[in-house]
Protein backbone atom coordinates (compact mmCIF):
# COMPACT_ATOMS: atom_id res chain seq x y z
CA UNK A 1 0.00 0.00 0.00
CA UNK A 2 1.27 3.41 -0.53
CA UNK A 3 2.25 5.55 1.99
CA UNK A 4 2.65 9.19 1.88
CA UNK A 5 6.61 9.30 2.76
CA UNK A 6 7.24 7.66 -0.16
CA UNK A 7 4.97 9.96 -1.97
CA UNK A 8 6.48 12.56 -0.55
CA UNK A 9 10.12 10.85 -1.29
CA UNK A 10 9.06 10.88 -5.08
CA UNK A 11 7.57 14.21 -5.21
CA UNK A 12 10.97 15.32 -3.94
CA UNK A 13 13.28 13.53 -6.06
CA UNK A 14 10.87 14.81 -9.38
CA UNK A 15 10.83 18.62 -8.20
CA UNK A 16 14.58 18.70 -7.29
CA UNK A 17 15.76 17.15 -9.93
CA UNK A 18 17.72 14.71 -8.47
CA UNK A 19 18.76 11.12 -5.82
CA UNK A 20 20.89 13.54 -3.73
CA UNK A 21 18.96 16.84 -4.27
CA UNK A 22 16.07 15.23 -2.44
CA UNK A 23 18.18 13.42 -0.30
CA UNK A 24 19.81 16.68 1.09
CA UNK A 25 16.10 18.30 1.75
CA UNK A 26 14.55 15.15 3.29
CA UNK A 27 17.99 15.00 5.97
CA UNK A 28 18.06 11.16 4.19
CA UNK A 29 20.95 9.47 2.53
CA UNK A 30 20.93 8.93 -0.95
CA UNK A 31 20.67 5.64 -0.78
CA UNK A 32 17.65 5.63 1.52
CA UNK A 33 16.33 7.57 -0.90
CA UNK A 34 16.86 5.27 -4.15
CA UNK A 35 15.72 2.34 -1.28
CA UNK A 36 12.35 4.39 -1.22
CA UNK A 37 12.00 5.00 -4.75
CA UNK A 38 12.40 1.01 -5.46
CA UNK A 39 10.10 0.31 -2.85
CA UNK A 40 7.15 2.24 -4.49
CA UNK A 41 8.39 1.07 -8.06
CA UNK A 42 7.75 -2.80 -6.66
CA UNK A 43 4.73 -2.23 -5.14
CA UNK A 44 2.98 0.08 -7.86
CA UNK A 45 4.70 -2.90 -10.55
CA UNK A 46 5.80 -0.47 -12.53
CA UNK A 47 9.78 1.82 -13.32
CA UNK A 48 8.53 5.66 -11.98
CA UNK A 49 11.98 7.03 -13.44
CA UNK A 50 14.22 6.77 -16.52
CA UNK A 51 17.65 5.62 -15.36
CA UNK A 52 20.84 6.41 -17.07
CA UNK A 53 20.17 10.43 -17.49
CA UNK A 54 21.98 13.21 -15.81
CA UNK A 55 18.83 14.83 -15.08
CA UNK A 56 15.84 12.89 -13.37
CA UNK A 57 12.88 12.24 -15.74
CA UNK A 58 9.82 10.56 -15.23
CA UNK A 59 8.37 7.84 -17.05
CA UNK A 60 4.83 8.40 -18.17
CA UNK A 61 3.56 6.03 -15.45
CA UNK A 62 5.42 8.69 -13.20
CA UNK A 63 4.53 11.57 -14.73
CA UNK A 64 0.88 10.55 -13.55
CA UNK A 65 1.74 9.37 -10.16
CA UNK A 66 4.01 12.87 -9.92
CA UNK A 67 0.73 14.83 -10.70
CA UNK A 68 -1.64 12.59 -8.68
CA UNK A 69 0.79 12.63 -5.42
CA UNK A 70 1.53 16.50 -5.63
CA UNK A 71 -2.77 17.24 -4.98
CA UNK A 72 -2.60 14.51 -2.51
CA UNK A 73 0.31 15.95 -0.56
CA UNK A 74 -1.44 19.50 -1.18
CA UNK A 75 -4.38 18.68 0.51
CA UNK A 76 -2.82 16.52 3.31
CA UNK A 77 -0.63 20.22 3.45
CA UNK A 78 -4.06 22.02 4.01
CA UNK A 79 -5.09 20.37 6.33
CA UNK A 80 -1.98 20.13 8.79
CA UNK A 81 -1.92 23.73 8.11
CA UNK A 82 -5.27 24.75 9.53
CA UNK A 83 -4.94 22.44 12.50
CA UNK A 84 -1.39 24.25 13.19
CA UNK A 85 -2.98 27.51 12.60
CA UNK A 86 -6.29 26.80 14.22
CA UNK A 87 -4.29 25.60 17.55
CA UNK A 88 -2.10 28.39 17.50
CA UNK A 89 -2.28 31.64 18.64
CA UNK A 90 -2.58 33.27 14.85
CA UNK A 91 -4.24 36.97 15.57
CA UNK A 92 -2.85 40.15 15.26
CA UNK A 93 -0.74 41.89 12.54
CA UNK A 94 2.73 40.62 11.55
CA UNK A 95 4.58 42.62 8.91
CA UNK A 96 7.24 40.22 7.38
CA UNK A 97 10.17 41.64 4.96
CA UNK A 98 11.26 39.66 2.37
CA UNK A 99 13.32 39.07 -1.43
CA UNK A 100 10.57 38.92 -4.68
CA UNK A 101 11.93 35.88 -6.00
CA UNK A 102 11.72 34.38 -2.21
CA UNK A 103 7.74 35.82 -1.88
CA UNK A 104 6.72 33.98 -5.27
CA UNK A 105 7.48 30.67 -4.21
CA UNK A 106 7.60 30.65 -0.26
CA UNK A 107 4.86 32.78 0.86
CA UNK A 108 2.62 32.71 -1.80
CA UNK A 109 1.89 29.28 -1.47
CA UNK A 110 0.51 29.44 2.16
CA UNK A 111 -1.03 32.35 2.81
CA UNK A 112 -4.17 32.20 1.39
CA UNK A 113 -4.31 29.18 3.03
CA UNK A 114 -2.83 31.05 6.16
CA UNK A 115 -5.82 33.54 6.38
CA UNK A 116 -8.35 31.23 5.59
CA UNK A 117 -8.03 29.61 8.56
CA UNK A 118 -7.41 33.02 10.61
CA UNK A 119 -9.46 35.31 10.00
CA UNK A 120 -8.08 37.27 12.85
CA UNK A 121 -4.87 37.26 11.53
CA UNK A 122 -3.40 40.23 9.18
CA UNK A 123 -0.05 40.16 7.42
CA UNK A 124 1.77 42.88 5.75
CA UNK A 125 4.69 41.71 3.38
CA UNK A 126 7.31 43.79 1.91
CA UNK A 127 9.41 43.78 -1.03
CA UNK A 128 12.40 45.59 -0.79
CA UNK A 129 16.64 45.05 -1.16
CA UNK A 130 17.81 43.21 1.55
CA UNK A 131 19.47 45.75 2.97
CA UNK A 132 16.63 47.96 3.15
CA UNK A 133 14.54 45.26 4.62
CA UNK A 134 17.42 44.64 7.31
CA UNK A 135 17.33 48.59 8.39
CA UNK A 136 13.75 48.27 8.73
CA UNK A 137 13.56 45.50 10.47
CA UNK A 138 16.20 47.29 13.30
CA UNK A 139 13.84 49.79 13.39
CA UNK A 140 11.29 47.75 14.27
CA UNK A 141 9.24 48.28 11.07
CA UNK A 142 8.91 44.66 10.68
CA UNK A 143 8.42 41.67 12.53
CA UNK A 144 10.23 38.78 10.80
CA UNK A 145 13.04 39.15 7.88
CA UNK A 146 12.93 35.95 5.26
CA UNK A 147 16.27 36.78 3.64
CA UNK A 148 19.36 34.30 2.96
CA UNK A 149 22.16 34.45 5.65
CA UNK A 150 22.53 38.67 5.93
CA UNK A 151 26.02 38.22 7.24
CA UNK A 152 27.30 36.22 4.17
CA UNK A 153 25.34 38.28 1.28
CA UNK A 154 24.78 41.37 2.57
CA UNK A 155 27.66 41.85 5.00
CA UNK A 156 25.31 42.93 7.85
CA UNK A 157 24.70 41.89 11.26
CA UNK A 158 21.47 40.88 12.94
CA UNK A 159 23.05 40.49 16.60
CA UNK A 160 20.72 40.03 18.99
CA UNK A 161 17.49 38.69 17.23
CA UNK A 162 16.55 35.01 16.64
CA UNK A 163 17.15 33.29 13.31
CA UNK A 164 16.29 29.99 12.25
CA UNK A 165 17.68 28.45 9.59
CA UNK A 166 14.61 27.62 6.94
CA UNK A 167 16.08 26.30 3.34
CA UNK A 168 18.84 26.07 0.94
CA UNK A 169 18.86 27.86 -1.64
CA UNK A 170 20.50 26.96 -5.19
CA UNK A 171 21.08 29.23 -8.12
CA UNK A 172 20.93 27.48 -11.87
CA UNK A 173 21.95 28.72 -15.02
CA UNK A 174 18.77 28.11 -17.11
CA UNK A 175 18.33 28.00 -20.62
CA UNK A 176 15.39 27.95 -23.03
CA UNK A 177 14.11 24.40 -23.25
CA UNK A 178 13.29 25.29 -27.18
CA UNK A 179 16.46 26.15 -27.58
CA UNK A 180 18.72 23.80 -25.75
CA UNK A 181 17.78 20.45 -26.07
CA UNK A 182 19.41 18.53 -23.26
CA UNK A 183 21.03 19.49 -19.91
CA UNK A 184 24.93 20.19 -20.68
CA UNK A 185 27.72 20.53 -18.92
CA UNK A 186 29.94 23.03 -19.59
CA UNK A 187 33.18 25.20 -18.44
CA UNK A 188 32.48 28.90 -16.90
CA UNK A 189 34.01 29.97 -20.26
CA UNK A 190 31.14 28.44 -22.85
CA UNK A 191 28.65 30.95 -20.90
CA UNK A 192 29.16 33.39 -23.71
CA UNK A 193 27.38 31.36 -25.92
CA UNK A 194 24.32 32.99 -25.50
CA UNK A 195 23.80 36.63 -24.11
CA UNK A 196 23.32 36.60 -20.13
CA UNK A 197 19.78 37.49 -18.82
CA UNK A 198 21.20 38.92 -15.37
CA UNK A 199 18.97 38.71 -11.46
CA UNK A 200 20.39 41.54 -9.74
CA UNK A 201 20.78 43.07 -6.50
CA UNK A 202 18.75 40.65 -4.39
CA UNK A 203 21.86 38.59 -3.96
CA UNK A 204 24.64 40.98 -4.11
CA UNK A 205 27.33 38.33 -2.95
CA UNK A 206 26.33 35.56 -5.64
CA UNK A 207 26.55 38.39 -8.28
CA UNK A 208 29.86 39.23 -6.39
CA UNK A 209 31.39 35.87 -6.83
CA UNK A 210 29.75 34.96 -10.31
CA UNK A 211 32.28 38.38 -12.24
CA UNK A 212 34.66 37.57 -10.02
CA UNK A 213 34.36 34.36 -11.98
CA UNK A 214 33.95 35.82 -15.18
CA UNK A 215 37.08 37.57 -14.86
CA UNK A 216 39.16 35.62 -13.71
CA UNK A 217 38.48 33.20 -16.45
CA UNK A 218 38.44 36.00 -18.79
CA UNK A 219 35.11 35.63 -19.88
CA UNK A 220 33.54 38.48 -21.74
CA UNK A 221 29.84 38.00 -21.84
CA UNK A 222 26.92 40.03 -23.83
CA UNK A 223 24.19 41.04 -20.82
CA UNK A 224 20.91 41.18 -22.61
CA UNK A 225 18.56 42.25 -20.08
CA UNK A 226 18.92 42.49 -16.53
CA UNK A 227 16.26 43.40 -13.72
CA UNK A 228 15.64 41.77 -10.10
CA UNK A 229 12.06 40.77 -10.85
CA UNK A 230 12.74 37.12 -11.61
CA UNK A 231 9.11 36.59 -12.97
CA UNK A 232 10.31 38.54 -16.07
CA UNK A 233 13.43 37.10 -16.15
CA UNK A 234 11.83 33.78 -16.47
CA UNK A 235 10.06 34.98 -19.56
CA UNK A 236 12.58 36.37 -21.26
CA UNK A 237 14.69 33.20 -21.08
CA UNK A 238 11.70 31.26 -22.02
CA UNK A 239 11.45 32.93 -25.19
CA UNK A 240 15.00 32.37 -26.15
CA UNK A 241 16.73 35.62 -25.78
CA UNK A 242 19.19 34.53 -23.90
CA UNK A 243 20.47 32.39 -20.51
CA UNK A 244 21.42 33.37 -16.93
CA UNK A 245 21.14 32.41 -13.14
CA UNK A 246 18.23 32.54 -11.47
CA UNK A 247 17.49 30.80 -7.14
CA UNK A 248 16.21 27.09 -7.69
CA UNK A 249 13.13 27.29 -5.93
CA UNK A 250 11.70 30.01 -8.55
CA UNK A 251 12.37 27.85 -11.83
CA UNK A 252 12.28 24.14 -10.77
CA UNK A 253 8.58 23.85 -11.80
CA UNK A 254 9.63 25.50 -15.61
CA UNK A 255 13.02 22.90 -15.58
CA UNK A 256 10.95 19.81 -14.52
CA UNK A 257 7.61 20.97 -17.49
CA UNK A 258 10.79 21.62 -20.31
CA UNK A 259 9.88 25.16 -20.71
CA UNK A 260 13.79 25.57 -19.05
CA UNK A 261 16.78 23.54 -19.35
CA UNK A 262 19.27 23.71 -16.80
CA UNK A 263 23.00 23.81 -17.72
CA UNK A 264 25.69 22.70 -15.02
CA UNK A 265 29.04 24.37 -14.96
CA UNK A 266 31.95 23.00 -13.99
CA UNK A 267 33.69 25.44 -11.63
CA UNK A 268 30.40 27.75 -10.41
CA UNK A 269 28.35 26.73 -7.89
CA UNK A 270 26.51 29.20 -5.72
CA UNK A 271 24.30 28.40 -2.25
CA UNK A 272 23.28 30.22 0.29
CA UNK A 273 21.58 29.32 3.63
CA UNK A 274 17.96 31.36 4.07
CA UNK A 275 17.24 32.17 7.30
CA UNK A 276 13.54 32.96 9.48
CA UNK A 277 14.78 35.63 11.42
CA UNK A 278 12.70 37.90 14.59
CA UNK A 279 12.70 39.57 18.04
CA UNK A 280 12.84 37.50 21.14
CA UNK A 281 10.89 39.58 22.60
CA UNK A 282 7.48 41.39 22.25
CA UNK A 283 3.86 40.56 21.07
CA UNK A 284 4.98 39.75 18.12
CA UNK A 285 7.06 36.92 19.21
CA UNK A 286 4.60 34.15 20.00
CA UNK A 287 3.10 35.07 16.52
CA UNK A 288 6.17 34.27 14.69
CA UNK A 289 7.08 31.33 15.96
CA UNK A 290 3.87 30.10 15.19
CA UNK A 291 4.77 31.19 11.65
CA UNK A 292 7.59 29.66 11.75
CA UNK A 293 6.44 26.19 12.63
CA UNK A 294 3.69 26.64 9.85
CA UNK A 295 6.05 27.80 7.09
CA UNK A 296 9.38 25.75 7.99
CA UNK A 297 6.41 22.71 7.34
CA UNK A 298 5.07 23.46 4.49
CA UNK A 299 8.38 23.14 2.75
CA UNK A 300 8.77 19.74 3.78
CA UNK A 301 5.13 18.77 2.15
Amino acid sequence: MLNLQQLSTFVTVISEGSMTAAADKLFLTQPAVSQQIRNLEEELGVDLLVRGVRQIKSTPQGEILYEHAKKILQLVGLAEVAIRSMGADMQGTLKIGTLNSLGLHLMSPIMSRLLKFNPDLSVKVDYEKGEDLVKLFKKGALDILILPDVQKEFGVSLEGFERKFLLKEEMWLVGSGTQIESAPEIEITQVKKYPLVLFCDEYPQFQKQLMEKFQEKNVRYDVVFESSNVGTLKRVIESGLGWGWLPAHSVKKQVRSGRLVRIHVKEFHYESDLKFYYRAQGDAKTLAENFYDIISHQEKV
